[in-house]
């Protein structure tokens, strides 16, 4: 009996490697953050590092990503870190939301919260050092003076969304 369960769990675990998720690796960078606010090089470095495979539209997969259930755990973890902020569709945002998101992107990183511990258990050169956090806050602030120097106001303002 043990023995039938096993080479049943063999063949779904050979079956399922035939259904892949879509691969992050489009690369398309038309609304890039960089084509509207300066993104100095070695906040790159950081970007590229410790953001970039969840939160750009190119994700540098290793080698586990082409197993599953592995494959699908990972698609899953990189649509949601695009859903939240995509550095490659950045200044296709509302205005109020691209001041919003550089928020969040502060106190995210202060809180711990990013890089995902998940992340840089496997990924460690993605942990953030103190010095590299404090260049991101800098990167994040300029970016939000530069957003309120040039619109007004009430255009930084999120509108509620309405329900049905």
């Amino acid at each position: 009996m043990k023995k039938k369960i096993l080479l049943g769990l063999l063949a779904i675990l050979v079956i399922i490697q035939f259904f892949r998720p879509a691969r992050n690796v489009s690369g398309d960078k038309t609304n890039d953050i960089s084509t509207k606010y300066a993104v100095p090089a070695n906040v790159q470095l950081i970007l590229d590092k410790a953001c970039a495979d969840c939160h750009t539209n190119k994700t540098v997969y290793p080698w586990y990503a082409n197993l599953q259930p592995v494959a699908w755990w990972l698609g899953s973890h990189v649509g949601d870190g695009k859903r939240h902020l995509n550095f490659n569709s950045f200044t296709n945002m509302k205005i109020a939301v691209q001041n919003k998101k550089m928020e969040e992107c502060i106190e995210q990183v202060k809180q711990g919260e990013m890089p995902l511990a998940s992340y840089t258990l496997i990924h460690t050169n993605a942990t953030l050092t103190d010095a590299e956090k404090h260049t991101l806050y800098n990167w994040c602030n300029g970016i939000i003076d530069t957003i309120k120097a040039n619109y007004p106001a009430d255009s930084l303002i999120l509108q509620k969304q309405k329900w049905d």
